[in-house]
């Protein structure tokens, strides 16, 4: 078929498009790049994990502060993820639903995670909460410990991890608009009954897929972790940390073992994400064409 043949928009992206070999050339290099960065040291991870057997995988991950890894990595993400959402949903409904003052001083501090390294972020929390620091010698005082300690491992989680709800919700609720909050309220709805049946229904899987990111940051955060926990084993060790220990006394059937875990959450996450991804983009295409989500 001529591209005469074909409507205007169709003509228009024949036009346009590139050849066929620069498309497989792309294609392969694409390819090439995830195997050699992605494909290849994630299949190595899972091959050290078993080479030795399956007994010494099991022991591995069954170890005692193999567990406690695990379970203090459970717990602060199950507490920062809930800051988190709060956190979330409080700012971006505030940002895409009313003007005030100071909007965009909060929308950059909101960023300001993505712009500080972790290991800085961990130091500000040093030079806060640690012994010589600005609190130091009243939490002393009160036998109260932050750093080297999970309350200091959850701040600073809680901080690397809050950009990640708010950032996809602001988007997608500046571009639903006020119509629909603003009709909630001429019939009578206050502010908990428009947030719970109008705001947040519409922007479900958006919301969704900002815990999403923000669990797995949160579960595999090494750099601000490596600041304030203090690396004691079996207490305030992550699984990151608790793989670097393992690496660093040279158990790399250990170290692999429990990496294996996280690999494994990584993919968990990674299908979640692309089971949301879907809806969230299907939510967004209608509203970016005028209509309602």
């Amino acid at each position: 078929m001529s591209t005469a043949a074909l409507p205007l928009d169709r003509r228009t992206i024949a036009r346009n498009a590139e050849p066929r070999l620069v498309r497989w050339i792309l294609i392969s290099v694409a390819i090439a790049f995830l195997t050699v960065f992605l494909f290849v040291p994630l299949a190595f991870v899972f091959h050290q994990a078993v080479r030795k057997g399956l007994d010494v995988y099991l022991a591995a991950i069954m170890d005692e502060d193999a567990r406690s890894a695990m379970w203090l990595t459970i717990v602060v993400a199950a507490i920062a993820v809930p800051a988190n959402l709060v956190f979330g949903v409080a700012a971006s409904w505030a940002i895409a639903k009313f003007q005030f003052r100071g909007k965009s001083v909060l929308i950059t501090l909101i960023d300001l995670p993505f712009s500080v390294s972790p290991v800085i972020s961990g130091l500000i929390y040093v030079l806060l909460f640690g012994l010589q620091g600005w609190f130091g010698p009243w939490l002393s005082a009160h036998d109260m410990k932050v750093i080297f300690a999970v309350p200091g491992i959850v701040l600073a989680t809680i901080f690397v991890t809050f950009p990640f709800v708010a950032r996809e919700l602001i988007p997608l609720m500046q571009a639903q608009g006020v119509e629909q909050e603003e009709a909630a309220a001429v019939l009578g709805a206050n502010g908990w009954q428009t947030l719970w049946r109008v705001t947040l229904p519409n922007v479900k899987w958006g919301l969704l897929y900002g815990v999403i990111l923000c669990n797995a940051r949160a579960m595999g955060e090494f750099g601000a972790m490596s600041v304030v926990s203090g690396h004691i084993r079996g207490e305030t060790a992550t699984m990151p940390l608790h793989i670097e220990i393992l690496y660093n006394e040279y158990q790399f059937g250990a170290a692999f073992a429990v990496a294996s875990l996280l690999a494994l959450l990584a993919l968990v996450t990674l299908a979640l994400k692309l089971v949301v991804e879907r809806r969230y983009i299907a939510q967004r295409r209608p509203t970016a064409t005028g209509g309602s989500a």
